[in-house]
């Protein structure tokens, strides 16, 4: 096991049950873990544009995805199940894509992102999938430390579909990302995360999945 690699279990380990504390208190909490994040972001994003004509549009974009992310926390039917769904898949998905690719490796995605492999892809999926089959079978547990109000039930297509579709959005924004990082000549985003780089580079799929993912129930909502 690499030193990388290490560094990057270790994060992971420590950061995971940081934000779900943030994410379950709600109210203050989440609302001041998530303006910190985004102030983040918006900073490494300026460093990484520096004043490039896309910079603004940047900034913007990204005021506008964690506002849907705090939409789906804080405003949806009261409870957030489907923040922790869209969350969730992301981060199984890139932990998906990272294994499998390292285990498979095979040929290469794309050179925008030299590391990303076709079966790192199906691993993003497959690992997506798996999160989502154990949350909706066990919300009933899940409800006995949160204020979920939904019973356990069984994945249904409609779940199965988004889970895809937000796992495919999830790895073309890491891709989109890594664009800008190769105009941009580096190769994270910045270094505040031992063994992940930047903060972008851990949330480069969320910040696009949490606005199709918003933009999508609004189109739903306005034609049901």
């Amino acid at each position: 096991m690499n030193n990388e690699l290490i560094k990057r279990i270790a994060s992971s380990v420590f950061l995971i049950p940081f934000a779900i504390f943030f994410i379950i208190k709600g109210a203050y909490f989440f609302n001041f873990f998530l303006l910190i994040c985004l102030i983040i972001s918006i900073y490494e994003w300026n460093s990484m544009s520096k004043n490039k004509e896309y910079k603004i549009p940047g900034i913007l974009f990204l005021i506008f995805s964690f506002y849907s992310a705090y939409y789906f926390r804080s405003e949806m039917y009261g409870d957030y199940i489907y923040f922790i769904m869209i969350l969730f898949i992301c981060i199984f998905t890139d932990i998906g894509g990272y294994v499998f690719g390292r285990i498979f490796k095979g040929p290469k995605l794309t050179k925008i992102s030299p590391k990303k492999t076709y079966a790192g892809v199906v691993g993003g999926y497959l690992l997506a999938l798996i999160f989502v089959t154990m949350l909706f079978n066990n919300l009933d547990y899940i409800s006995e430390f949160t204020n979920f109000k939904i019973s356990s039930q069984k994945l249904t297509l409609k779940n199965f579909t988004l889970t895809i579709a937000i796992s495919t959005i999830s790895q073309l924004g890491d891709i989109f990302v890594s664009y800008f990082k190769r105009k941009s000549k580096i190769k994270n985003t910045g270094k505040i995360i031992p063994g992940h780089g930047g903060l972008l580079d851990r949330i480069d799929g969320m910040i696009f999945a949490f606005p199709a993912s918003y933009l999508s129930y609004l189109i739903f909502k306005s034609t049901h």
